[in-house]
């Protein structure tokens, strides 16, 4: 939506608008926000709001949060009296200029340079959550809220209305909600979002989180975007489409078989870099607990049917051609997620070459034949860290954050004496 200033400060007023959330992200995705009133509005419009950067990035000195007003939102789940709305900010450094660290700022520059080249992008997202059962002291258990299985109804499906609650919560919000349903796991649930342009769709992903973990609340449960919370249990994804177009013609094609060169060459650039990318979409060591087990995939492959390809490439009935990857889990920033995958894509298509995409077209004969995802947060990271794709894609600033977390958080599974509970207690409630 596109407001100007006055706009914006005449729908607070006529709307009782109490309190404005300035949103933006740490390196990991995770939402933070500082509330301001009203009269502090104008301010942030003209020269931003100061707050302690600290939560990004270690050193991190004072920044700026600077509103886009085109991501005003209501949000729905709080009193009608006294409302309280949310916008998306650009960090910019006390002087006015952007922060190099700033992940949205990174994603639109790239988009606009994108554009400049004749490409457009879509992206969405389905991504997957448990709903679990809280104590008698109202903290979060393990006990699945259901014991329902893939696409089941009520009664076995006890979270529809948690789902139904979420996804009308979302549509108000105006973040597009396409479906939801029931997935393999007891109370594991899945909402998906319809395309849109990368940046709407990387914020949609981010409060997403935030929607369903509140509404969830609201209904006495606890919702966990853990990849694996369950040991013997499927684990939750986010499973990401992509559809893009060069001088307004869709690259990926209507027909798999006679699929445009182009296309060809962007699944090769993204099966080529998969290693070196994949400590970002999944950063935790709980993450590769997921790979290989049910639907996840382990190797680095595509397909047009196989239910456990890391790229699926569907036949477009109704819909506009895509692909979709489906190794990402929510502990991922989708900032940088989609800026490293979209950049693996293009630089496929920009080197000519399509043979990862010819060579690992047949996803389900001769596994062996592939190469695997990384096992480990560690391998990921190792392979990361050695990456001249990921230096030229990332600043420095963003791959130094990042990378010293997650070797802190390698350190400490390390040295755990009981690993499922390192995890539990730093994963299970925090994402």
């Amino acid at each position: 939506m596109s407001f100007s200033p006055k706009e914006i400060l005449k729908f607070v007023e006529e709307n009782d608008v109490k309190f404005i959330r300035l949103t933006f992200c740490d390196m990991f995705g995770n939402l933070k926000n500082v509330a301001i009133m009203p009269n502090e509005l104008p301010r942030a419009f003209e020269y931003g709001i100061p707050f302690d950067a600290s939560c990004i990035a270690e050193g991190c000195s004072d920044l700026l949060l600077v509103p886009d007003i085109s991501t005003l939102s209501v949000l729905p789940w709080r009193p009608k009296s006294g409302r309280v709305v949310r916008f998306f900010c650009a960090l910019k450094n006390t002087d006015g200029s952007d922060y190099v660290g700033d992940m949205r700022t990174a994603l639109t520059n790239y988009i606009n340079q994108l554009r400049l080249d004749g490409y457009s992008c879509e992206m969405g997202t389905k991504c997957e959550f448990y709903l679990f059962e809280l104590d008698e002291r109202g903290e979060p258990t393990k006990i699945p809220h259901d014991k329902g299985g893939y696409l089941d109804v009520a009664p076995l499906d006890k979270c529809e209305n948690a789902r139904r609650e979420i996804c009308l919560s979302l549509e108000e919000m105006g973040m597009s909600p396409k479906s939801s349903c029931h997935k393999h796991g007891p109370a594991q649930n899945e909402i998906e979002f319809r395309e849109s342009e990368p940046i709407t769709a990387a914020d949609n992903m981010v409060h997403y989180k935030t929607v369903v973990k509140s509404i969830a609340a609201q209904n006495g449960l606890f919702a966990s975007f853990m990849p694996k919370p369950l040991p013997e249990e499927h684990g939750s994804a986010i499973s990401i489409s992509i559809s893009i177009k060069k001088g307004g013609e869709n690259i990926i094609g209507n027909d798999i078989d006679a699929m445009p060169f182009e296309g060809r060459c962007f699944i090769s650039g993204i099966l080529g870099r998969m290693r070196e990318i994949t400590a970002f979409l999944n950063s935790t060591t709980n993450s590769y607990k997921r790979f290989g087990i049910g639907y996840a995939p382990k190797y680095i492959n595509w397909s047009s049917e196989n239910c456990a390809q890391l790229i699926r490439v569907p036949k477009p009935v109704g819909i506009t051609p895509r692909i979709e990857l489906r190794s990402a889990d929510a502990c991922c920033n989708p900032y940088i997620t989609f800026k490293l995958i979209l950049a693996a894509g293009i630089e496929g298509i920009r080197s000519g070459n399509c043979d990862l995409f010819e060579s690992a077209m047949h996803s389900g004969e001769k596994s062996d034949i592939f190469q695997k995802l990384p096992s480990s947060l560690e391998e990921a990271a190792a392979i990361a860290k050695d990456s001249d794709f990921v230096k030229h894609t990332l600043s420095a600033e963003i791959r130094s954050s990042i990378f010293a977390q997650l070797d802190r958080q390698i350190s400490d599974y390390a040295a755990a004496s009981d690993k499922d509970k390192f995890e539990e207690e730093s994963y299970f409630k925090f994402v």
